[in-house]
């Protein structure tokens, strides 16, 4: 290998490295935190996805939500987090909880799930908080 496609492979290394360490950076960034106009990482995800829930009371005043959600797309998503968010009358957010979908939700498939320890509220709403699609892998002759 020459001088010149190791520098150049070098500093395509150093520039990934620098992207990848902002991108982590931002994740941990507070502005990224659910709150009453955040409740999404991954905007347009209503295209692809479905969520029916209920609220229903736990011991000690608590609510819990259950519900499913279906997938719409024909690719597998895993991982896939949901925001459960408890809110007052006047669209505040009292309380809120970011919760896993086990193993995901299959292409064209709907997946339970459950999210609790919410307070009580005047209301609830539940968005998918972020997700990724798994693509087929295929065969290499």
């Amino acid at each position: 290998m020459t001088l010149k496609i190791r520098s150049l492979l070098s500093a395509g290394l150093l520039a990934l490295t620098a992207v990848t360490t902002t991108a982590c950076g931002a994740l941990n960034s507070p502005s990224l935190a659910p709150s009453g106009s955040t409740t999404t990482l991954m905007l347009g995800w209503e295209h692809w996805f479905k969520v029916d829930w209920s609220v229903s009371p736990e011991p000690g005043g608590e609510r819990r939500i259950r519900g499913y959600i279906t997938n719409t797309s024909g690719h597998a998503a895993e991982p896939l987090r949901l925001l459960a968010q408890a809110l007052d009358a006047s669209g505040a957010v009292v309380g809120q909880r970011i919760a896993w979908v086990p193993e995901g939700v299959g292409g064209y498939e709907r997946a339970y799930f459950e999210v609790s320890h919410l307070p009580s509220a005047d209301h609830y709403r539940v968005s998918v908080w972020d997700y990724s699609f798994l693509e087929a892998q295929t065969e290499r002759p």
